[in-house]
């Protein structure tokens, strides 16, 4: 796994070996970076069930202003610093460990974050949580994005209900992204 574009391209990022872990493919990061790429620049990037960091350190590496890490392992926390590290994007980075539901609590009352990306452990419910959390918090920006990576099998028949709206969809063979605005932003736009 690697940085794939930005200041830390061609940088390997060390991750978590073991079953719960699935790093976003290079390929995969590739196109979810190509669509996101008009809200990087100067973003606040809000990396959820981050992982080794993986997604957030691209975001970084790309031009976006901040990015904050939430992720509730221990070994994954400190791989996150020692990939921020490494890579030298440390100084642009923010951490709240801990369960991401308490985690978003918490954050309330923050600055809203233009992107807010999410990968939790597939088929466990995970998506849904914390998609009710940000359905009614001040965390997501006016213009801003919700990304899910999910397993294609996730049921995402609620999202209406929750008040979303899907703007993209791409399905990559075992996983899939869902690009999100959340309806009353977009009815503001109006």
């Amino acid at each position: 796994m690697r940085v794939i574009a930005g200041t830390a391209r061609s940088m390997p990022l060390r991750t978590v070996k073991g079953m719960d872990i699935r790093p976003t493919t290079d390929r995969t990061k590739e196109t979810l970076f190509n669509i996101l790429m008009p809200y990087i620049p100067g973003c606040r990037f809000l990396d959820l069930y981050a992982g080794s960091g993986s997604i957030g350190i691209e975001a970084l590496s790309r031009g976006a202003a901040k990015a904050v890490f939430v992720e509730n392992a221990r070994a994954s926390q400190n791989l996150i610093r020692e990939n921020l590290e490494f890579t030298k994007l440390i100084d642009r980075a923010e951490f709240a460990f801990g369960d991401v539901q308490a985690v978003l609590g918490r954050l309330e009352g923050a600055e809203p974050f233009d992107v807010i990306f999410m990968d939790p452990p597939f088929l466990k419910g995970l998506e849904r949580l914390t998609l009710e959390i940000l359905a009614d918090s001040h965390l997501p920006a006016k213009d801003g994005l919700i990304v899910v990576e999910a397993s294609p099998k996730t049921d995402f028949s609620y999202l209406a209900d929750l008040g979303y709206v899907v703007v993209k969809e791409r399905v990559y063979g075992m996983s899939q992204h869902l690009f999100l605005r959340r309806k009353k932003d977009m009815e503001e736009d109006l």
